[in-house]
């Protein structure tokens, strides 16, 4: 990725104040010019729970419980809602030794 303008384009002088300069296209793209193909750099991996989730198999329905939505919207809205940080960082903790552990070694 690029910062700036690109070479074959150098950047407008800061102090063009005529009336040509204020009304030409300022990008490659408003001046019509053909995007640049880019290569793939990245490559994504999905945890094990996160392909389960997409292809349906960690038993989760499209149905949720009402009542519990419910119950718990009535405890966030009195302040009651009690936020178990130590099982949210557990849960956390292990899905990045997932993540990590699944990662292909570039040796």
């Amino acid at each position: 990725m690029k910062i700036g303008n690109p070479a074959e384009k150098p950047a407008a002088p800061a102090a063009a104040t005529t009336p040509a300069a204020q009304s030409a296209p300022r990008t490659a793209a408003e001046a019509g010019a053909a995007p640049q193909a880019t290569e793939a750099s990245a490559q994504v991996a999905l945890s094990s729970a996160a392909t389960k989730l997409l292809s349906g198999d960690a038993g989760v329905s499209g149905d949720f419980d009402s009542e519990k939505v419910e119950r718990i919207s009535i405890a966030i809205e009195k302040g009651e809602y009690k936020i178990n940080a130590e099982a949210i960082a557990d849960k956390l903790i292990a899905n990045a030794a997932e993540v990590l552990n699944s990662t292909p070694s570039k040796t």
